[in-house]
């Protein structure tokens, strides 16, 4: 378009325009990324609920064999020796009940302890993307006043939290070792 000038607030403004699209664009993914995550995390928080629940029941089930075997070896030590075999059939059952019992609450706590790893691990992105979130919206707060007051060095100071936040965005989304431990700390 011939005859228009452009003026150093209008490069400015285009460059806050651009920048705004650009952020906007990348809050979108991360916040698909971040969605996704947060599903994984509920999924896994109820898959160790479901498991603790399920090891309480083996944990029960394993007693009231035990509680079981223990009076069942008490009448058949008084039982005469024509009975024991009855005793010692019913005595064998509940042995390897218990055993079983035992080893499938072991097992069941195993399960219930990786969903807690996998919950954490999932939460270790998760704080990635909340960083990346709030410091993107606090570069847009800072863009939409550079917009009204024209201010070169507002602009300039809107590109560090744009940095934080698109560090850490990017962290979230290819799984990178950068964790905000201290803000987050600070924050909970």
């Amino acid at each position: 378009m011939e005859g228009i000038e452009i003026t150093g607030d209008s490069r400015l403004d285009r460059k806050v325009a651009l920048t705004v699209a650009l952020l906007a664009s990348f809050m979108g993914v991360c916040k698909i990324k971040d969605d996704n995550i947060v599903q994984a995390m509920q999924q896994a928080q109820a898959d160790k609920i479901d498991h603790w629940a399920f090891y309480q029941a083996r944990n029960l089930r394993q007693e009231q064999a035990h509680t079981t075997l223990l009076q069942l070896r008490l009448v058949a030590a008084g039982r005469p020796a024509g009975e024991q075999a009855g005793y010692a059939a019913a005595i064998a059952e509940l042995e390897k009940l218990e055993r079983e019992q035992a080893q499938k609450k072991n097992d069941v706590q195993a399960q219930a302890k990786q969903d807690q790893a996998t919950y954490d691990a999932l939460n270790y992105r998760d704080d990635q993307f909340d960083l990346s979130d709030a410091a993107l919206a606090l570069a847009l707060s800072l863009l939409a006043v550079t917009a009204l007051t024209r201010q070169r060095w507002l602009y300039l100071a809107a590109l560090v939290p744009t940095a934080v936040g698109v560090f850490y965005g990017v962290a979230g989304l290819f799984g990178l070792p950068f964790h905000p431990s201290w803000l987050t700390g600070l924050l909970s």
